[in-house]
């Protein structure tokens, strides 16, 4: 609890509140300091006025205290026997802390030969004190064995003063006290290992904030990515193969090569137009910078115009759809898109101009199947594939597919190649 907590709980408690909280940093740097402060209270309170009756300061000759039949069951000491013994039931308090089982048992030993000699000290209150520190800060399974020697212990106290009173009365007078004490000191050890508990919750807590908010950040680094490599792989690979393509017609149809001229000059800017809006959305807008321009993700409505585009690269594309791919939410049209858009740039890339490529999207009940087969390149153009070209565009079709619990699957298929890919759209046990 901070202070501005306390703050609000009224004066005095915020008072108290501040006053306790200095208190515990100063134990945590000495603590002897508060041991000893203990053992200076007590003696004070509780030691002092034995020894001032003793030499006769107060009461006259120190027989004044009580009845006479109650005086007379207990054993006068001299000063030195009295200082000895309540030095041997408050020296160990110094321990209580760092070593609570050896303060009680010390004090319990002074306490017993104390009664055994028939003396009656103040100072008696130590045992009540080393049992509540022995619950308090020691061993949980030593309470059941201390507990025992202080009920003997009290067990002879209550007999000798049983001239005095009935033995079941001090028997509960002295139990009810020592009970006390046990109950301060598991109440106390309880709210404190609430707040321990309490404190490291709230630190896992805060690690788990900041994991989630790396991982979130990672995710969102790895999907834009992913973006990145679908825009700039397929544009290039188109803008690479329509300038081969107008190098070779510049010299023998110059109208052919300058039509390639231009549909590089409209890719270009499609992927340029692209990539602002992919990097648009990580800028923070500020007051002086002016708002990226958004445009909507590509759909399955957009497949025709990638199609035109690979077509013009000089791949020819047969396209064909089955079921009502339209009705499909944004986020599996645009996971469709980008997997056609990956598998029609490798085909693109590795059959190169002159194949053809055959694209279906057929949605059956509640699966997307895309399947994309080419027929290779020409003869003598290039080698070609083996199953272990298996770049970065087929991880991430891959990694797409995976969000709908889908695979992919690429292999070859006579001289060409085939991409198939299968979404689940069965929505998941529990959501909602």
């Amino acid at each position: 609890m901070t202070t501005e907590d306390l703050s609000g709980m009224g004066p005095l408690v915020a008072r108290l509140g501040r006053a306790g909280q200095r208190l515990r940093h100063a134990d945590r740097g000495r603590p002897w300091v508060l041991d000893t402060a203990v053992v200076l209270v007590i003696f004070l309170l509780f030691c002092l006025p034995d020894l001032l009756h003793a030499v006769g300061a107060i009461g006259g000759d120190g027989d004044g205290d009580g009845p006479r039949h109650f005086r007379l069951a207990f054993t006068r000491l001299p000063v030195a026997g009295m200082l000895a013994l309540q030095a041997g039931l408050l020296l160990p308090l110094l321990w209580r802390r760092r070593a609570p089982a050896a303060a009680f048992g010390a004090v319990t030993g002074v306490f017993v030969l104390q009664w055994s000699l028939g003396a009656a000290l103040r100072a008696d209150v130590a045992l009540f004190v080393a049992l509540y520190s022995l619950t308090l800060h020691g061993r949980l399974r030593q309470l059941p064995w201390a507990s025992a020697v202080a009920a003997g212990a009290l067990g002879l106290v209550a007999a000798r003063v049983s001239v005095a009173m009935p033995v079941w009365d001090a028997l509960f007078f002295l139990l009810s006290t020592a009970t006390a004490a046990l109950a301060l000191g598991l109440v106390i050890r309880i709210r404190r290992a609430q707040l321990a508990g309490l404190r490291d919750r709230a630190a896992r807590l805060e690690i788990e904030r900041d994991q989630r908010g790396r991982l979130a950040v990672a995710a969102e680094r790895a999907r834009v990515a992913r973006e990145m490599h679908d825009i700039v792989g397929h544009n290039l690979s188109v803008i690479i193969t329509l300038a081969d393509a107008g190098a070779y017609a510049g010299t023998t149809a110059p109208e052919r090569g300058k039509e390639a001229l231009h549909l590089i000059g409209d890719t270009g800017r499609q992927a340029l137009g692209e990539l602002r809006r992919v990097l648009g959305v990580l800028r923070e807008a500020d007051g002086t910078a002016a708002e990226p321009e958004l445009s909507p993700q590509p759909a399955l409505g957009d497949i025709g115009a990638l199609c035109e585009a690979v077509r013009a690269a000089g791949l020819e594309v047969v396209y064909r759809t089955a079921g009502d791919i339209d009705a499909l939410d944004g986020g599996v049209q645009l996971t469709v898109y980008r997997i056609v858009q990956e598998a029609l740039t490798n085909s693109l890339k590795h059959a190169g101009a002159g194949a053809r490529a055959h694209l279906a999207i057929v949605l059956e009940d509640s699966r997307v199947i895309i399947t994309v087969q080419d027929s290779g390149p020409p003869a003598a153009a290039g080698r070609p594939r083996t199953a272990n070209e298996e770049g970065h565009g087929l991880v991430g079709m891959r990694e797409r597919a995976a969000l709908y619990g889908g695979q992919v699957s690429a292999s070859p298929a006579g001289a060409g190649w085939t991409v198939r890919a299968d979404l689940d759209l069965t929505p998941q046990d529990g959501a909602r």
